[in-house]
């Protein structure tokens, strides 16, 4: 459970991306971008770039009523997507099913979209706290480099979809910039 007053669906935005709810009509547009199998080659759900997958995700996001649209400021093209959504820690929020356009990997984009969102939700909680697939060594190295520590394993199903091993991450108040 979250605090009343935190806004899972805050509109944030700094120079470099900015994150606007996602709504039911952006599915053609977030597909686009979700359609390329390579982007989840890591990922424990390998085919959710295929449309009919990928819409069972679609509505787990908007029924998170925590997912947004990435977008990047210069050019307002959606390149990705992300979510608050609960977990079981006390005083703490989750942070993930993110992915971009793989145009715009290992750049500022995902550093830039996850201070906002850590920014944010740590105004509130004491914690966030990310669960990355056991095969997905990009998002792991990620996650590292902006200070999270691998604090267990777990199997989770998501939304509409077979469990998977995973890793928990978490970063503090404490611990963050």
């Amino acid at each position: 459970m979250h605090p009343p007053e935190f806004d899972r669906q805050a509109i944030l935005a700094d120079n470099i991306v900015r994150l606007i709810p996602l709504k039911e009509d952006d599915f053609d547009t977030l597909y686009a971008v979700a359609s390329d199998p390579l982007i989840w080659e890591q990922h424990p759900n390998k085919d959710r770039y295929q449309r009919e997958v990928f819409q069972t995700f679609f509505q787990g996001a908007i029924e998170s009523k925590g997912a947004y649209l990435i977008i990047h400021k210069e050019t307002d093209k959606v390149i990705g997507s992300t979510r608050f959504y609960d977990t079981e820690e006390e005083n703490a929020i989750a942070i993930g099913y993110t992915f971009y356009a793989r145009e715009y990997w290992g750049g500022k984009y995902n550093p830039s979209a996850k201070k906002l969102m850590m920014d944010h939700a740590l105004k509130y909680f004491g914690a966030v706290i990310f669960h990355i697939g056991s095969t997905n060594f990009r998002s792991q190295k990620a996650i590292e480099r902006l200070g999270a520590k691998k604090i267990g394993e777990q199997s989770i199903a998501y939304y509409g979809e077979m469990a998977k091993q995973n890793f928990i991450y978490r970063i503090g108040k404490e611990g963050w910039m």
